[in-house]
Protein backbone atom coordinates (compact mmCIF):
# COMPACT_ATOMS: atom_id res chain seq x y z
CA UNK A 1 0.00 0.00 0.00
CA UNK A 2 3.01 2.29 0.96
CA UNK A 3 4.49 1.70 -2.60
CA UNK A 4 1.15 2.53 -4.43
CA UNK A 5 1.10 5.66 -2.74
CA UNK A 6 4.62 6.84 -3.12
CA UNK A 7 3.66 5.53 -7.26
CA UNK A 8 1.01 7.35 -7.38
CA UNK A 9 2.08 10.78 -6.12
CA UNK A 10 4.81 10.67 -8.28
CA UNK A 11 2.67 9.98 -11.46
CA UNK A 12 0.36 12.98 -9.79
CA UNK A 13 2.16 15.39 -9.64
CA UNK A 14 4.43 14.94 -12.77
CA UNK A 15 1.02 14.85 -14.51
CA UNK A 16 -0.17 18.03 -12.74
CA UNK A 17 3.33 19.79 -13.77
CA UNK A 18 2.88 19.23 -17.54
CA UNK A 19 -0.72 20.13 -17.64
CA UNK A 20 -0.62 23.10 -15.66
CA UNK A 21 2.93 23.99 -17.87
CA UNK A 22 1.40 22.86 -21.24
CA UNK A 23 -1.63 25.65 -20.44
CA UNK A 24 0.43 28.05 -19.52
CA UNK A 25 2.09 27.92 -22.43
CA UNK A 26 -0.88 27.77 -24.65
CA UNK A 27 -2.06 31.10 -22.65
CA UNK A 28 0.97 32.91 -23.30
CA UNK A 29 1.49 31.56 -27.28
CA UNK A 30 4.41 30.65 -26.73
CA UNK A 31 5.40 29.48 -29.99
CA UNK A 32 7.62 26.43 -30.95
CA UNK A 33 11.42 27.93 -30.52
CA UNK A 34 12.74 25.43 -33.37
CA UNK A 35 12.31 25.74 -36.45
CA UNK A 36 13.87 25.65 -40.34
CA UNK A 37 16.00 28.84 -39.88
CA UNK A 38 17.37 27.95 -36.26
CA UNK A 39 16.25 29.05 -32.75
CA UNK A 40 14.30 31.64 -31.33
CA UNK A 41 16.09 32.42 -28.07
CA UNK A 42 13.58 34.59 -26.95
CA UNK A 43 10.81 31.88 -27.00
CA UNK A 44 13.34 28.92 -25.91
CA UNK A 45 14.06 31.23 -22.64
CA UNK A 46 10.86 31.61 -21.71
CA UNK A 47 9.80 27.53 -22.41
CA UNK A 48 12.81 26.80 -20.18
CA UNK A 49 12.10 29.39 -17.66
CA UNK A 50 8.26 27.55 -17.36
CA UNK A 51 9.28 24.43 -17.30
CA UNK A 52 12.40 25.69 -14.91
CA UNK A 53 10.27 27.64 -12.62
CA UNK A 54 6.68 26.13 -12.62
CA UNK A 55 8.33 22.52 -11.92
CA UNK A 56 9.25 23.53 -8.73
CA UNK A 57 7.34 25.80 -7.63
CA UNK A 58 4.21 23.40 -7.79
CA UNK A 59 6.72 20.35 -6.03
CA UNK A 60 7.45 23.06 -3.47
CA UNK A 61 3.53 23.57 -2.70
CA UNK A 62 2.91 19.44 -2.79
CA UNK A 63 6.09 19.42 -0.54
CA UNK A 64 4.51 18.43 2.49
CA UNK A 65 2.04 16.17 1.07
CA UNK A 66 4.82 14.56 -0.72
CA UNK A 67 6.29 14.14 2.40
CA UNK A 68 3.67 12.39 4.34
CA UNK A 69 2.97 9.81 1.77
CA UNK A 70 6.59 9.33 0.63
CA UNK A 71 7.87 8.81 4.50
CA UNK A 72 4.63 7.66 5.96
CA UNK A 73 5.01 11.01 8.42
CA UNK A 74 1.52 10.57 11.28
CA UNK A 75 0.96 14.26 11.85
CA UNK A 76 0.12 14.55 15.81
CA UNK A 77 -3.07 16.78 16.90
CA UNK A 78 -1.99 19.12 19.33
CA UNK A 79 -5.19 19.28 21.11
CA UNK A 80 -5.19 15.47 21.72
CA UNK A 81 -1.97 14.32 22.02
CA UNK A 82 -0.12 13.11 24.80
CA UNK A 83 3.28 11.77 26.67
CA UNK A 84 6.00 12.17 24.21
CA UNK A 85 4.08 13.73 21.31
CA UNK A 86 2.79 16.55 23.58
CA UNK A 87 6.16 16.63 24.81
CA UNK A 88 7.36 16.88 21.04
CA UNK A 89 4.74 19.46 20.18
CA UNK A 90 5.51 22.17 23.16
CA UNK A 91 9.17 21.88 22.04
CA UNK A 92 8.33 22.22 18.78
CA UNK A 93 5.74 25.54 19.21
CA UNK A 94 8.31 26.99 21.71
CA UNK A 95 10.92 27.34 19.68
CA UNK A 96 8.79 28.46 16.84
CA UNK A 97 7.55 31.24 18.94
CA UNK A 98 11.37 32.32 19.47
CA UNK A 99 11.48 32.02 15.73
CA UNK A 100 8.80 34.31 15.04
CA UNK A 101 7.02 32.06 12.95
CA UNK A 102 3.84 33.75 12.11
CA UNK A 103 2.08 30.13 11.96
CA UNK A 104 3.04 27.28 14.33
CA UNK A 105 4.37 24.29 12.04
CA UNK A 106 2.44 21.05 11.27
CA UNK A 107 4.34 18.33 13.79
CA UNK A 108 4.93 14.80 12.55
CA UNK A 109 7.00 11.37 13.44
CA UNK A 110 7.32 8.96 10.91
CA UNK A 111 8.34 5.12 12.22
CA UNK A 112 12.20 4.87 11.15
CA UNK A 113 15.47 3.73 13.00
CA UNK A 114 17.26 6.57 11.25
CA UNK A 115 18.10 9.28 13.69
CA UNK A 116 17.27 12.36 11.64
CA UNK A 117 14.36 15.12 10.77
CA UNK A 118 13.34 17.06 8.48
CA UNK A 119 11.45 20.57 7.31
CA UNK A 120 9.47 21.20 4.62
CA UNK A 121 6.36 23.67 3.01
CA UNK A 122 5.95 26.17 0.65
CA UNK A 123 5.99 29.09 3.42
CA UNK A 124 6.11 29.91 6.81
CA UNK A 125 2.99 29.91 7.81
CA UNK A 126 2.76 26.14 6.11
CA UNK A 127 5.64 23.89 7.17
CA UNK A 128 5.95 20.61 8.24
CA UNK A 129 8.54 19.97 10.94
CA UNK A 130 8.95 15.72 11.56
CA UNK A 131 11.25 13.47 13.29
CA UNK A 132 11.94 9.71 13.45
CA UNK A 133 11.16 7.72 15.47
CA UNK A 134 14.57 6.33 15.99
CA UNK A 135 15.46 10.14 17.09
CA UNK A 136 13.36 10.17 19.47
CA UNK A 137 14.23 6.74 21.06
CA UNK A 138 18.23 7.39 20.70
CA UNK A 139 18.40 11.18 21.54
CA UNK A 140 17.88 12.69 24.79
CA UNK A 141 15.31 15.70 25.22
CA UNK A 142 18.29 17.96 24.87
CA UNK A 143 19.81 16.77 21.51
CA UNK A 144 16.12 16.83 20.30
CA UNK A 145 15.65 20.47 21.34
CA UNK A 146 18.66 21.07 19.49
CA UNK A 147 17.54 18.83 16.57
CA UNK A 148 14.60 21.06 16.09
CA UNK A 149 15.76 24.46 16.20
CA UNK A 150 17.87 23.56 13.23
CA UNK A 151 14.74 22.43 11.60
CA UNK A 152 12.83 25.42 13.03
CA UNK A 153 15.54 27.55 11.62
CA UNK A 154 14.79 26.42 8.20
CA UNK A 155 11.63 27.65 7.91
CA UNK A 156 12.56 30.96 9.69
CA UNK A 157 14.98 31.22 7.01
CA UNK A 158 12.78 30.61 4.07
CA UNK A 159 15.14 28.14 3.19
CA UNK A 160 12.32 25.75 0.96
CA UNK A 161 11.36 28.92 -1.04
CA UNK A 162 15.16 30.15 -1.09
CA UNK A 163 16.06 26.61 -2.75
CA UNK A 164 13.01 26.37 -5.09
CA UNK A 165 14.18 29.50 -6.77
CA UNK A 166 17.63 28.26 -7.08
CA UNK A 167 16.55 25.15 -8.89
CA UNK A 168 13.94 27.19 -10.63
CA UNK A 169 17.17 29.43 -12.06
CA UNK A 170 19.38 25.86 -12.66
CA UNK A 171 16.51 23.84 -14.22
CA UNK A 172 15.89 26.69 -17.00
CA UNK A 173 19.95 27.50 -18.07
CA UNK A 174 20.23 23.42 -18.30
CA UNK A 175 17.20 23.32 -20.43
CA UNK A 176 18.82 26.69 -22.54
CA UNK A 177 22.25 25.99 -22.99
CA UNK A 178 21.81 22.00 -23.38
CA UNK A 179 19.30 22.75 -26.43
CA UNK A 180 21.48 25.37 -28.05
CA UNK A 181 24.25 23.22 -27.75
CA UNK A 182 22.69 20.20 -29.29
CA UNK A 183 21.40 22.57 -31.99
CA UNK A 184 25.36 23.75 -32.37
CA UNK A 185 26.76 20.38 -32.99
CA UNK A 186 23.87 18.42 -34.87
CA UNK A 187 24.00 21.03 -37.27
CA UNK A 188 28.24 20.76 -37.58
CA UNK A 189 27.79 17.08 -38.03
CA UNK A 190 24.80 17.38 -40.60
CA UNK A 191 27.64 19.56 -42.93
CA UNK A 192 27.51 22.39 -45.70
CA UNK A 193 25.39 20.33 -48.26
CA UNK A 194 22.50 19.69 -45.53
CA UNK A 195 22.19 23.59 -44.72
CA UNK A 196 18.87 24.49 -46.10
CA UNK A 197 17.90 21.44 -44.06
CA UNK A 198 17.06 21.06 -40.37
CA UNK A 199 19.55 18.95 -38.89
CA UNK A 200 18.50 15.41 -37.87
CA UNK A 201 16.00 14.98 -35.17
CA UNK A 202 17.63 11.96 -33.50
CA UNK A 203 21.06 13.38 -33.20
CA UNK A 204 19.40 17.15 -32.03
CA UNK A 205 17.70 15.11 -28.65
CA UNK A 206 20.01 12.56 -28.28
CA UNK A 207 22.62 15.50 -27.66
CA UNK A 208 20.38 17.21 -25.67
CA UNK A 209 20.05 14.73 -23.31
CA UNK A 210 23.78 14.17 -22.81
CA UNK A 211 24.58 17.89 -22.40
CA UNK A 212 21.12 17.91 -20.10
CA UNK A 213 22.78 15.34 -17.89
CA UNK A 214 26.31 17.06 -17.65
CA UNK A 215 24.71 20.36 -16.68
CA UNK A 216 22.71 19.15 -14.48
CA UNK A 217 25.47 17.39 -12.45
CA UNK A 218 27.18 20.76 -12.84
CA UNK A 219 24.12 22.63 -11.86
CA UNK A 220 23.65 20.06 -8.77
CA UNK A 221 27.05 21.43 -7.33
CA UNK A 222 26.15 24.96 -7.53
CA UNK A 223 22.34 23.93 -5.20
CA UNK A 224 24.45 21.65 -2.94
CA UNK A 225 27.52 24.66 -2.30
CA UNK A 226 24.41 26.79 -1.77
CA UNK A 227 22.65 24.40 0.67
CA UNK A 228 25.50 23.96 2.66
CA UNK A 229 25.98 27.75 3.63
CA UNK A 230 22.33 27.48 4.57
CA UNK A 231 22.72 24.24 7.01
CA UNK A 232 25.83 26.27 8.37
CA UNK A 233 22.92 29.65 8.89
CA UNK A 234 20.34 26.96 10.24
CA UNK A 235 22.68 25.47 12.81
CA UNK A 236 23.51 29.40 14.19
CA UNK A 237 19.69 30.17 13.97
CA UNK A 238 19.03 26.46 15.87
CA UNK A 239 21.90 27.81 18.49
CA UNK A 240 19.96 30.82 19.20
CA UNK A 241 16.61 29.27 19.72
CA UNK A 242 17.38 26.34 21.36
CA UNK A 243 20.77 27.60 22.89
CA UNK A 244 24.40 26.61 21.45
CA UNK A 245 25.29 23.95 23.93
CA UNK A 246 22.19 22.34 22.64
CA UNK A 247 22.81 22.57 19.08
CA UNK A 248 26.08 21.33 19.59
CA UNK A 249 24.69 18.54 21.54
CA UNK A 250 22.60 17.40 18.69
CA UNK A 251 25.00 17.60 16.29
CA UNK A 252 27.67 15.10 18.55
CA UNK A 253 24.78 12.90 19.04
CA UNK A 254 23.91 12.73 15.42
CA UNK A 255 28.18 12.05 14.89
CA UNK A 256 27.77 9.18 17.17
CA UNK A 257 25.08 7.49 15.07
CA UNK A 258 25.74 8.14 11.63
CA UNK A 259 26.93 4.88 10.91
CA UNK A 260 23.52 3.57 11.82
CA UNK A 261 21.62 6.07 9.78
CA UNK A 262 19.52 4.33 7.12
CA UNK A 263 19.53 6.21 3.98
CA UNK A 264 15.85 4.26 2.51
CA UNK A 265 14.54 7.55 1.29
CA UNK A 266 17.15 9.16 -0.80
CA UNK A 267 14.35 11.61 -2.49
CA UNK A 268 13.68 13.78 1.20
CA UNK A 269 17.81 13.48 1.62
CA UNK A 270 17.59 17.35 0.67
CA UNK A 271 16.07 17.88 3.97
CA UNK A 272 17.90 16.00 6.42
CA UNK A 273 20.34 17.32 8.74
CA UNK A 274 22.73 13.76 9.26
CA UNK A 275 24.55 13.87 5.87
CA UNK A 276 28.33 13.25 5.78
CA UNK A 277 30.20 13.65 2.57
CA UNK A 278 32.82 11.81 1.56
CA UNK A 279 35.70 12.09 -1.09
CA UNK A 280 34.41 13.28 -4.31
CA UNK A 281 30.80 13.29 -3.30
CA UNK A 282 31.34 16.11 -1.41
CA UNK A 283 30.75 18.35 -3.86
CA UNK A 284 27.24 17.02 -4.36
CA UNK A 285 26.45 16.92 -0.65
CA UNK A 286 23.60 19.25 0.87
CA UNK A 287 25.08 19.21 4.24
CA UNK A 288 28.84 20.05 5.49
CA UNK A 289 30.69 17.57 7.50
CA UNK A 290 29.53 17.22 11.05
CA UNK A 291 32.92 18.07 12.68
CA UNK A 292 33.39 21.07 10.79
CA UNK A 293 29.68 22.25 11.79
CA UNK A 294 30.84 21.81 15.39
CA UNK A 295 33.89 23.29 15.07
CA UNK A 296 32.04 26.52 13.66
CA UNK A 297 29.26 26.41 16.59
CA UNK A 298 31.90 26.35 19.06
CA UNK A 299 33.98 29.51 17.21
CA UNK A 300 31.00 31.39 16.90
CA UNK A 301 31.16 31.85 13.31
Amino acid sequence: MAMFKRVFLFLAVNALVVVTISIALNLLGIRPYLSSRGIDYQSLLVFCAMWGFLGAFISLALSRIMAKFSMGVQTIDPSSCRGEEKELVTMVYRLAEKAGLPKMPEVGIYQSPEVNAFATGPTRSRALVAVSSGLLQRMDSQAVEGVLGHEIAHVANGDMVTMTLLQGVINTFVMFFSRIAAWAISNAIAGDRDRERSPSPWIYYGTQIVFEIVFSLLGAMVVAAFSRMREFRADKGGATFAGKEKMIHALQSLKGSIEKVDESHPAIAAFKISGRPRGLLALLATHPNLDTRIERLRGGV
